[in-house]
């Protein structure tokens, strides 16, 4: 899970308000296929599954823990959803009959429970095991197209050894994602990166969002994004409250339909959700509010499509910069500003949604998780904005609306109804 952009990166932009052609190899989608429902929040590397630790996840806004197939019973109790850890779900469990067969079996007995969402496959596969994983996640699909066959991928820091393509950081990993979506045919894009450094921040952590976004968006599917909440190495920092924030509402503005936590719980990291004894750190008790922001803005763009994603102030790597005839636009204009990594990002981020290439939402993001931010945003219509919080929609009472944001904070408006 854990390295000079030229002109490649333009073709890493969609078109402002226009969604990029799905591949014309995608597959048609069956009726009983699995679908995200609820947005997904989960993490990386948590305690065995008991009551206890099941009600501490519900409780901070949780809904999908990690399970073996004795576990499904107790993530049921609390209302959470079940990613499955099998030995069997392994491409090599295909190599023999009697593996499939024990594969088959265990499906039968699992595809049931009401628990169930997804099958936990594999994490940062290099390209070369894409085959054997697509004929992996094919098998599943045919036997439980309802549940998901989950897998991770690489971050754009990995070298060209770990994800088995050649290039530069954009041609390579755009490679990586293209055959992994060409060979593998996933329900869902997942990846994990991990900026915040002791140093300050990576300048990577934007262009990786746009990457994974507009993969996802050609292929038809959701993706979700892995943020970090822990260090593990003297490289690496803890992040606070603010910095979360920062990264939710990020991904959220960026498309993103469910988000991960490296990690909850784990010998020889720092931070995390819980220490070892269970105890919740101040991390979890930001994220008891953030989480439930992050499901009620998701659930609310969910039957909508990413359309654009516009920056403000500082363009780091990866960054489209907000034009100056953009549907909803900032007033008064944030001025631009010179980035120099490692400094943190600082500006404002738009994520334009909307249906048939009309933007009708937009996230409205501070990227300074250091500081509180006034944002004056004019659209083109009346607006209202949403209360993540009681998830009801207030009119502003005209074509401006004026948003205190919070350190790293977002809001989401759109066009009255």
């Amino acid at each position: 899970m854990r390295t000079c952009l030229t002109a490649a990166l333009l073709l890493l932009v969609v078109h402002p308000i226009a969604r990029p052609a799905i591949a014309a190899e995608a597959e048609p989608k069956r009726a009983d296929a699995w679908q995200v429902g609820t947005p997904i929040v989960t993490y990386w590397a948590g305690p065995s599954m008991t009551d206890a630790v099941a009600r501490q996840m519900a409780d901070g806004g949780f809904n999908l823990a990690w399970c073996s197939e004795k576990d499904l019973d107790v993530a049921g109790r609390h209302g959470l959803r079940a990613l499955l850890r099998d030995g069997l779900l392994s491409p090599k469990t295909l190599d023999n009959p009697e593996g499939r067969e024990k594969l088959v079996a265990l499906i039968d007995r699992v595809r049931n429970h009401p628990a169930l969402y997804s099958y936990y496959i594999t994490d940062e596969p290099n390209a070369a095991e894409f085959p054997a994983l697509g004929r992996l996640v094919a098998f599943l699909r045919q036997h439980d197209p309802a549940h998901l066959a989950y897998i991770n991928l690489y971050p754009t820091y990995a070298n060209n050894r770990r994800l088995g393509t050649e290039g530069d950081r954009v041609t390579a990993y755009r490679e990586h994602l293209r055959q992994y979506v060409e060979m593998v045919k996933p329900g869902l894009v997942s990846y994990d990166h991990y900026q915040f450094a002791t140093s300050g921040d990576l300048d990577g952590y934007f262009l990786n969002l746009a990457m994974i976004r507009t993969a996802a968006l050609e292929a038809d599917l959701p993706f979700l994004n892995i943020v970090q909440a822990c260090s593990w190495t003297p490289v690496r920092r803890v992040p606070q409250g603010d910095e979360m924030r920062y990264l939710l509402y990020t991904t959220l503005a960026y498309g993103a339909q469910g988000v991960s936590y490296y990690v909850y719980c784990h010998r020889g990291h720092t931070g995390g959700l819980a220490l070892a004894d269970g105890t919740p750190t101040s991390i979890y008790h930001a994220l008891k509010t953030l989480n439930r922001e992050f499901v009620a803005i998701a659930a609310e763009l969910q039957r909508l499509e990413s359309l654009a994603v516009y920056h403000a102030g500082m363009t780091p790597p990866g960054a489209v910069p907000l034009p100056d005839d953009a549907p909803f636009r900032l007033d008064p204009p944030v001025p631009e500003l010179p980035y120099q990594p490692p400094e943190r990002v600082r500006g404002v981020l738009l994520g334009y949604f909307g249906e048939a290439g009309r933007p009708s939402r937009v996230v409205v993001v501070n990227l300074d998780y250091k500081s509180e931010a006034v944002v004056g945003l004019t659209g083109p219509g009346d607006l209202e904005t949403f209360d993540a919080t009681t998830g009801t929609w207030s009119a502003v009472g005209g074509r401006r609306a004026e948003l205190r944001l919070a350190p790293g904070g977002g809001k989401l408006v759109g066009l009255s109804r």
